[in-house]
């Protein structure tokens, strides 16, 4: 496949991504401990997975993850929110790249699996 380099090109590419591409954007680095544990640096964020935001103005605070949206490639966090003009609570939406994964959820065997492969793929 050859690399586009037009920005147009490239935005095209990121929102009319389908979701098995789309999956693999939701990458987020993992904690130390985690990274010695498994041998892998980043894993796409789940529902479930706790994470610590790593930038702007919610940096420092830790959660879990509530809601995972694919289409706006953000994610939601238990205690990243903001109050709206109406008085409302809701959920402050963030970008997976900007936090770090502090407890992965493993009830899946999809992931056990990429991450077998990931590891894999590291030890070349």
């Amino acid at each position: 496949m050859k690399k586009i380099v037009s920005p147009r090109r490239q935005r095209k590419a990121l929102y009319g991504a389908p979701l098995h591409v789309r999956h693999k954007m939701f990458g987020a680095r993992l904690a130390p401990e985690l990274r010695e544990k498994y041998g892998v640096k980043t894993l796409p964020v789940r529902e479930g997975d706790e994470v610590l935001v790593m930038r702007g103005a919610f940096r420092g605070t830790e959660g879990k993850v509530v809601e995972v949206d694919a289409k706006k490639y953000r994610i939601h966090v238990e205690n990243v929110t903001i109050e709206k003009a109406d008085g409302t609570t809701v959920y402050y939406p963030l970008h997976p790249s900007k936090v770090m994964i502090t407890k992965l959820k493993l009830d899946d065997d999809w992931r056990k699996r990429i991450m077998d492969r990931k590891r894999g793929r590291m030890e070349e």
